[in-house]
C-alpha cells in the first residue's frame, strides 16, 4: 500500500513522467505510509509547481503549460477573493488595512521619495516664473544668480542618489536591512528639514543652499532601492526550509505593490502643489506669481512628507526588527560576520553577466524614463501653445501620472503570471517605448506642430504606461532577485545607480541637443534594453528562491556540479547562460534523490541540535520538521556519510569539508 500510494503521489522526477513506475529517489522511500507520502509530495513537489505526474510548469508543453497555469491562478484568484469576502464580512475595511500593511507600509519609503524626487520638477517652473532672475539664469543669458549651480540642481540630485544606491547597499549586506533602512528614512528626514529651511543672504546662495540640501536628501533616496528591494522580497520569502506559496506565487507582486508607492507619492505632491498655489495664491491659477506665493507653496510641499518621513523612522526602528533575519541566516550558514566579500568576488565570477543585464537594462530604461519627464513640456506646449501657466502644465502632469499608475498596477498583477512574468514584460515594455518615441523621430514637426499633435500627445501618454508596465517596474526586482542574499543589495544598489547614470546622461546630453534630435537618438536606448534583457537577463518568474539559494550554497562549497536542481533549468538562465552550458548539469532524477537525502541530513543535524539542548547547551533551535518527515526518517536511519546513507547537505558540507577559498574576514 505504501509503495502504491507513493506512486500514485508522483513519478520519480518531479519534472517529467516516470515511465518505469518505479521510485529513484532511495529504496527507504517504499517504508513511506501514505500520510508520509503527503508531506513529502507537499514539500518537494508543490502543487502550485508541479503537476499530478510530478512535471515542473516550465517542462510542460505550451499548451499544457498554459492550462497549468491558468488553473493554478484561477484557483488562487478564487481563493483570495474568498478570503477578502470573508475579511469584508467580518470587517467591512479590514481589506484597506491589510494593503496599508503589506503594500503601503512597505512602499513608505518610495511613496515620500517619489513625492519629493519629482517635486524638483515640479517646483521649478513656479520658482522660474516668480524668480526670473535668478532661475532662468543661463550661460548663454546669465542672470543674478549663478548659471552653474541653476544646472546643478538636476546634476547634484541624482550624484546623490547615486552615492546612496551604492553606499548603502554595501552598508544593507554589512551592517544588515534593518540599519539601512533606518538610516535612509534618518537622511531622508533631515534633508527635507534642510529642503524646507533653505536660504541665503542672496539669491544665488539660497540656490547653492538648495542644491547641497538636494544632494543630502538624495543619499536617502538612493539607500530607498536596494533596501525596500531586498527586505520586501526577502520578507515574502520567509525564514522556513521550505518556501511558502506566497513567495512562489505573490513574490513580484509584493515588491512591485511596494514599488508602485513611488506613483502615488508622485500623484499626492502633485495634487499637493495644485491645491497649496491656489491657496497662497489667491484662488487664481494665472500668472505673474507672487514671490511669497511661491515660497509659500515650495516650502509647506517639502514640510508635509517631513512629518511622515519622521514617523517612517519611529516605524522601521520599532516595528522592524526582524528586517534582517534572512541575510543572518545565509551568513550565518556561511560561518560570516561583517561583509562577505568572498560572496562579492563569486558574484562577479557566477553571476557577471547578470549584474551587467541589470545594471545595463536600467541605464537604458532611466534615459527613457527621465527623458520622458524632460520631454513633457514639448508635450504639452504641442497641445497649449502660448501657455504660460505653471497650473496648465501640472493639470496635464496629473493625467500622465494616472495613466502610469495603470501601468504599474498592470505589472503588479502579471509579474507572476508565468506564461509572462518579468522578462517578457521588460523586453516588450522597451520594444513600445522604443516605437512610441521613433514615429515622431523622422517626421517631428508633423506630429509636434501639425495635424498629428493628439497622435503625439497619446503616445506620450502610452509610452509612460508601458515605461511602467515593463522596465522601470521590472528592473527594480529583477535587480534583487537574480543574485544570492549575501550581495543582494549591494547588486542591486550597483545596478540602480547605473540606472541614475541614465538619468544623468539625459539630463546632460539634453542640455547640448535641440528636441527633434533627441527624438533621434533617445528611441535607439529602448532597443539597446531590449536586446540586452533578451540576451543576458535571466526569468525568476516562479522560481522558487530558496531554491537559488540551494545552488549558492553549492557555488560556496566547491561542488557547483554538484546542483541538479531547477535554478539551473533553461526557463530560468538567461540565453547568454545556456549559451554557455550553465544548465548542463540540470537532472531531474538526480536532483530529487539530492533534495530528499539532503532533508535527512537536516533532520539529523536537529536532532543533534536537541539532543545537546537536553544536555544544557545553548542552541538556537529553528527547526520547522513535521511529524510525519520525523517519523519517516527515524523509522529509516542511516549513518549519514557513509556509504548508503545520507546524501550530505551543501550547507552541512561546507561546515565539514576544505572550502576552496578562504573564509570572509570581517571588514
Amino acid at each position: 500500500m505504501a509503495d502504491s500510494s507513493l506512486r500514485d503521489y508522483g513519478a520519480a522526477a518531479p519534472h517529467g513522467p516516470n515511465p518505469s513506475g518505479g521510485h529513484v529517489a532511495t529504496a527507504n522511500l517504499a517504508d513511506m505510509n501514505m500520510s508520509e507520502a503527503d508531506v513529502f509530495r507537499s514539500v518537494l513537489l508543490p502543487d502550485d509547481s508541479y503537476d499530478e505526474t510530478g512535471t515542473y510548469w516550465a517542462d510542460m508543453g505550451i499548451l499544457r503549460r498554459a492550462k497549468f497555469v491558468s488553473k493554478v491562478d484561477n484557483a488562487e484568484a478564487m481563493k483570495e477573493l474568498k478570503s477578502i469576502g470573508r475579511m469584508m464580512k467580518a470587517d467591512p475595511l479590514s481589506p484597506i488595512g491589510y494593503y496599508m500593511r503589506n503594500m503601503v507600509i512597505p512602499g513608505a519609503g518610495l511613496l515620500l521619495e517619489g513625492y519629493v524626487l519629482f517635486s524638483i520638477g515640479n517646483v521649478k517652473p513656479l520658482l522660474q516664473a516668480a524668480f526670473p532672475q535668478c532661475w532662468n539664469s543661463t550661460p548663454a543669458k546669465p542672470g543674478i544668480c549663478n548659471p552653474t549651480w541653476i544646472q546643478a540642481i538636476d546634476y547634484l540630485e541624482i550624484c546623490g542618489i547615486i552615492v546612496g544606491q551604492v553606499l548603502v547597499g554595501i552598508i544593507g549586506d554589512w551592517l544588515g536591512r534593518r540599519w539601512g533602512l533606518i538610516q535612509d528614512a534618518t537622511i531622508m528626514f533631515v534633508g527635507l528639514l534642510m529642503l524646507t529651511a533653505a536660504w541665503g543672504i542672496t539669491e544665488n546662495g539660497w540656490v547653492i543652499c538648495y542644491v547641497w540640501a538636494l544632494f543630502f536628501y538624495g543619499i536617502g533616496v538612493g539607500g530607498e532601492y536596494p533596501m525596500t528591494a531586498t527586505s520586501g522580497m526577502e520578507n515574502a520569502v520567509g525564514s522556513g526550509k521550505v518556501s511558502t506559496r506566497d513567495d512562489r506565487l505573490h513574490r513580484g507582486r509584493k515588491v512591485t505593490s511596494a514599488f508602485l508607492m513611488q506613483g502615488w507619492g508622485q500623484m499626492l505632491n502633485q495634487l499637493i502643489l495644485i491645491v497649496l498655489l491656489l491657496i497662497f495664491h489667491s484662488g487664481k491659477q494665472s500668472p505673474p506669481y507672487s514671490k511669497v506665493a511661491a515660497q509659500w507653496t515650495y516650502r509647506v510641499s517639502f514640510a508635509i512628507p517631513a512629518v511622515g518621513t519622521l514617523w517612517l523612522v519611529y516605524y522601521r526602528t520599532y516595528k522592524m526588527r526582524s528586517a534582517s533575519k534572512q541575510l543572518a541566516i545565509a551568513k550565518k550558514k556561511q560561518s560570516v560576520t561583517g561583509y562577505d566579500t568572498v560572496a562579492l568576488k563569486y558574484t562577479f565570477t557566477y553571476f557577471g553577466p547578470r549584474l551587467f543585464a541589470t545594471a545595463a537594462s536600467w541605464y537604458a530604461n532611466d534615459v527613457f524614463f527621465y527623458g520622458n519627464k524632460l520631454f513633457q513640456s514639448e508635450f504639452i506646449s504641442a497641445l497649449n501653445p502660448g501657455n504660460k501657466s505653471v497650473m496648465v502644465n501640472w493639470y496635464w502632469n496629473l493625467v500622465n501620472i494616472g495613466v502610469s499608475l495603470c501601468g504599474y498596477y498592470l505589472a503588479s498583477f502579471l509579474i507572476d503570471n508565468k506564461l509572462y512574468g518579468r522578462k517578457w514584460m521588460m523586453i516588450v515594455g522597451f520594444i513600445m517605448d522604443f516605437i512610441f518615441f521613433v514615429i515622431p523621430a523622422f517626421n517631428y514637426h508633423y506630429y509636434a506642430e501639425g495635424p498629428g499633435v493628439h497622435s503625439f500627445m497619446a503616445m506620450y501618454f502610452l509610452s509612460s504606461f508601458f515605461n511602467q508596465f515593463g522596465p522601470n517596474s521590472v528592473t527594480f526586482i529583477a535587480a534583487a532577485e537574480v543574485f544570492p542574499t549575501p550581495v543582494r543589495a549591494t547588486a542591486h544598489g550597483f545596478s540602480a545607480a547605473c540606472g541614475k547614470l541614465g538619468a544623468l546622461t539625459a539630463a546632460v546630453l539634453y542640455a547640448y541637443i535641440d528636441v527633434p534630435m533627441r527624438f533621434l537618438v533617445v528611441p535607439w536606448f529602448g532597443l539597446a534594453g531590449a536586446l540586452i534583457t533578451l540576451v543576458f537577463m535571466p526569468d525568476t518568474t516562479g522560481l522558487d528562491l530558496k531554491e537559488q539559494e540551494r545552488r549558492w550554497a553549492f557555488i560556496r562549497s566547491g561542488r557547483e556540479h554538484e546542483y541538479h536542481g531547477i535554478a539551473i533549468h533553461s526557463k530560468h538562465l538567461s540565453m547568454w547562460e545556456n549559451w554557455r552550458g550553465v544548465g548542463k548539469y540540470y537532472d531531474a532524477d538526480a536532483d530529487y534523490k539530492q533534495r530528499v537525502e539532503e532533508m535527512r541530513a537536516d533532520w539529523e543535524a536537529a536532532m543533534a541540535r536537541r539532543a545537546a539542548e537536553k544536555e544544557g547547551h545553548d542552541h538556537d533551535d529553528e527547526d520547522d520538521w513535521s511529524s510525519e518527515v520525523s517519523s519517516f526518517f527515524e523509522r529509516t536511519k542511516t549513518n549519514n556519510g557513509k556509504e548508503g546513507g545520507s546524501v550530505m547537505s551543501p550547507y552541512k558540507a561546507s561546515e565539514q569539508a576544505p572550502v576552496m577559498d578562504e573564509k570572509s574576514k570581517e571588514l
